[in-house]
């Protein structure tokens, strides 16, 4: 079965850096894999058969919706089966949980991330909404409603975390937890231990920061 990486759109603009080392130490560890950069809203063409490694909650959604002649598997899955990864140790730091929207019904996800949690030493402390039952950090209904609305929404759904430091697997959610006053802690920046940091974070900006990079790729 021939494997692609997709790093996504959100991951490449945030720090593309870590979509270098990720794809380097899936291709020594896993198999050789090209890394596919044509964003999964434009149709990117894939050999049937093929299997997307991916890493955004909404190519996950897209690639098993969309494209009926691949199958796609996120890399917090390939990670909790792993022996090869280098996990840091965060000596059993408190932190709470958004997961992400697109990724709602997709329970082996939500496990494949608290595997990683447990094997990085965090403490998770779940909120009273989570995995399936979890609600959306705001970001989705920007274009829906006002961006104040918005706001106000990513601001009520911070405020429901128990804890102060909030892991996220979508850089939007990051965005969204930021904006809600909380520290949020991105996962693939947990993977390499570094600080997880705002960037472009006003939703309009953030969005139009996006569909720039669509558009381009």
């Amino acid at each position: 079965m021939k494997k692609i990486f997709a790093p996504g759109c959100a991951l490449t603009i945030y720090k593309p850096h870590l979509t270098e080392k990720l794809h380097k130490i899936l291709n020594e560890n896993i198999s050789a894999m090209d890394r596919l950069d044509i964003c999964c809203r434009n149709n990117p063409s894939l050999e049937d058969g093929t299997e997307v490694v991916n890493i955004c909650p909404g190519c996950d959604r897209r690639y098993s919706e969309n494209y009926s002649n691949s199958t796609t598997i996120s890399l917090w899955e390939v990670l909790a089966e792993s022996d090869f990864f280098p996990f840091p140790d965060y000596h059993g730091k408190k932190m709470t949980i958004i997961d992400a929207c697109p990724t709602r019904n997709k329970v082996k996800v939500h496990k494949a991330i608290r595997t990683l949690l447990s094997r990085m030493n965090i403490e998770l402390v779940e909120p009273e909404k989570t995995e399936t039952n979890g609600t959306c950090c705001g970001d989705s209904f920007w274009g829906v409603l006002p961006v104040d609305k918005v706001k106000e929404m990513m601001i009520k759904r911070t405020s429901e975390m128990p804890v102060e430091d909030i892991v996220v697997y979508c850089v939007s959610c990051s965005k969204s937890v930021f904006i809600g006053g909380k520290k949020p802690h991105y996962m693939i920046d947990l993977l390499f231990n570094e600080e997880t940091i705002p960037k472009t974070y006003e939703p309009d900006q953030w969005h139009k920061e996006i569909d720039e990079f669509v558009k381009n790729h």
